[in-house]
């Protein structure tokens, strides 16, 4: 792991990770494409770039905390009152039980597709077809959000489609927060509230799945050998550029059609396929 990879991975993560395009796709593919074109031969993943992307996503997972601070700060609010008063009907509290509840059952899709998720790794093509479903969901899903005059707001139903939606996104190619913006959107969901819940509804994931367990899994003898200043670079570039995006993007998605990014996938993911399936 160099310098330039690490903040070319920085800047792939702080994008893709809150765009609907698949951060981990695109991890997979920036990793690949670099030791192609650098003249290396075998593509696989040390322990080195394990944990360089544990820490990538540490990057993005600080940018959402920041971000909507005030909206976690009054969900955890909401949920000690009303579990303390018995009262259960603010819609911070109900949105709080949405995010324990869709986290749970992501995890018990997510969990039995680690596997399936970790050998995905190293067949790239595979990747760029599970991209090229998630840019065609995202254009049905645009489709299909045009026909639905009444828009819904967050409700114990669509939590769950959404959490659903969100478990399959373990594997690499399915974008989180494509699969469970587009999810929203085909339940009806409001734009703006489908966005915002996606990204609430990843801060969970993203520190258990992303974080936690990889680095209970990882052999930590050559972490004193790491090229920390690059390791460390990549997660500010990623962080602050993650940032932005949230910024921008929940501004984009509540005026813009998604198909923009279901058009990049499409074509991102044909040509990935096609690169590696013959590389």
């Amino acid at each position: 792991m160099d310098f330039i990879q690490s903040i070319l991975m920085g800047i792939v993560q702080g994008l893709s990770e809150f765009l609907p395009i698949s951060s981990s796709a695109h991890l997979v593919f920036t990793s690949n494409f670099y030791k192609v074109f650098k003249g290396i031969e075998e593509i696989h993943h040390s322990n080195q770039e394990i944990f360089t992307d544990i820490m990538l996503h540490l990057g993005t997972l600080t940018a959402v905390l920041i971000f909507f601070r005030k909206e976690i700060f009054e969900i955890i609010k909401a949920l000690y009152f009303g579990l303390k008063t018995r009262n259960y009907t603010s819609y911070d509290f109900k949105l709080g039980v949405y995010i324990i509840l869709g986290t749970i059952i992501t995890v018990l899709i997510a969990y039995p597709l680690n596997e399936i998720a970790g050998g995905l790794v190293f067949k790239p093509e595979i990747v760029g077809v599970l991209l090229i479903l998630t840019g065609i969901l995202l254009l049905f899903s645009e489709f299909w959000a045009k026909k639905i005059s009444e828009k819904k707001d967050i409700c114990l139903k669509n939590s769950i489609l959404v959490a659903i939606a969100q478990g399959f996104a373990a594997l690499p190619g399915f974008s989180r927060s494509g699969l469970t913006i587009a999810t929203g959107l085909l339940s009806g969901m409001d734009r703006s509230v489908a966005a915002r819940y996606s990204f609430l509804l990843s801060i969970p994931i993203i520190l258990g799945s992303s974080m936690v367990y990889p680095l209970v899994k990882l052999d930590f003898h050559e972490v004193i050998t790491f090229n920390w200043a690059a390791i460390i670079s990549g997660t500010v570039v990623s962080g602050l550029v993650g940032y932005v995006c949230i910024k921008y993007f929940l501004k984009f998605v509540a005026k813009f059609s998604l198909a923009i990014f279901g058009y990049y996938c499409i074509i991102a993911g044909i040509f990935t396929a096609i690169f590696f399936g013959l590389y």
